[in-house]
């Protein structure tokens, strides 16, 4: 049989997705036998990603995928090793197939999703043959699916770099409005990057630790600010609504109409000034909710409000149940490249 003809080439370009040069080399070590060519494609697949599989790979794609009734959605992260690579339509044709693989299967796991068959293939096999193609090493390294069966569910990407999803529950009569809320929210988390939905879910121990790292800092700051002559900080004595109990509430109202009445401030206006004392104190004493839970963050889409207030402000029945971040090689160490060291390496 014939080795490698044009027509056979783009036979077999095709159905492999391989580049022109690997398709005429399996052809003529086969004989021109398409089934062969596809079986030696694949085996070389392997090898080449085996090869390529202690390289690095902290670039890549964030993909979300929203289903129509807005009742599933699904994020996964994909990484290579450029970001180069990441811009290749081959790659962003990968992610959007995953992405939709997982939903479809309800993979949470790595593990799970490598067990699945897809294109009719085993998913390791179909992954090993795209990094045999576009010639880096590609990881499918998050992913997760939120779902709703009383409200709905939106996210926001951003440059593929951060994804954010949202689940909330609504009002029957509310779930279009909804929508359009979560995807603010989603752009708003995206960029301030909250951990917690409330400052409920914060850890107590986390708490009490900065807690101390927090008065801490503003203390060194007040040093500075003295230097300088410019007026003190506020020092707290808490930093979250969780340890605001209404014995720490009624303490700091005492003190300040004590501080008042020292003042010779009139009796009847004391209670006005002692309600925007505390509304103050509050805020001062809740820095840590504003920095890691959403609903306590001044709302990047109207500054005037936080998000829970520009939530009740579109309907008071909705109540965000559920919030997933992921920052695109969040947790993977870089290598370090010396491009001169290696510039000169290649000169020598």
């Amino acid at each position: 049989m014939a080795g490698a003809t044009p027509k056979l080439i783009k036979e077999l370009r095709e159905k492999s997705g391989a580049g022109m040069l690997d398709c005429k080399t399996a052809l003529n070590e086969c004989d021109g036998n398409i089934d062969e060519a596809m079986k030696y494609l694949r085996e070389s697949g392997l090898a080449k990603a085996a090869k390529k599989a202690g390289n690095v790979a902290a670039e890549g794609l964030i993909t979300i995928l929203v289903n129509d009734e807005a009742t599933k959605a699904t994020m996964v992260e994909i990484n290579s090793q450029t970001d180069f690579v990441a811009k290749n339509d081959q790659f962003i044709a990968l992610t959007n197939e995953v992405t939709a693989h997982v939903q479809a299967e309800g993979c949470s796991e790595k593990e799970e999703l490598l067990k699945t068959t897809i294109n009719g293939v085993n998913f390791e096999e179909y992954l090993n043959s795209k990094i045999a193609t576009i010639g880096e090493n590609i990881v499918t390294r998050k992913m997760t699916t939120i779902s709703s069966d009383t409200g709905v569910v939106n996210g926001y990407v951003h440059l593929g770099k951060v994804g954010v999803m949202l689940a909330a529950t609504c009002a029957e009569g509310a779930k279009d409005k909804t929508k359009d809320l979560l995807k603010k929210v989603a752009m708003h988390a995206a960029s301030m990057k909250p951990t917690v939905i409330s400052y409920k879910d914060l850890d107590a121990d986390f708490i009490e630790s900065e807690n101390k790292a927090i008065i801490a800092d503003i203390e060194k700051l007040n040093e500075e600010l003295v230097r300088l002559g410019k007026p003190l900080k506020n020092i707290p004595e808490f930093v979250s609504k969780t340890q605001l109990t209404d014995e720490a509430i009624a303490t700091a109202e005492a003190k300040m109409k004590e501080e008042l009445i020292a003042e010779g401030k009139p009796e009847k206006i004391i209670g006005n000034i002692v309600k925007g004392k505390i509304a103050r104190w509050i805020e001062d004493n809740t820095q840590l909710d504003k920095t890691y839970a959403l609903l306590s963050q001044t709302y990047v889409m109207d500054d005037s409000m936080t998000v829970e207030q520009a939530i009740k402000a579109c309907d008071e029945s909705i109540e965000i149940v559920e919030y997933v971040r992921f920052e695109l090689g969040e947790g993977i160490e870089k290598k370090e490249e010396d491009f001169a060291a290696e510039v000169a390496a290649q000169m020598a």
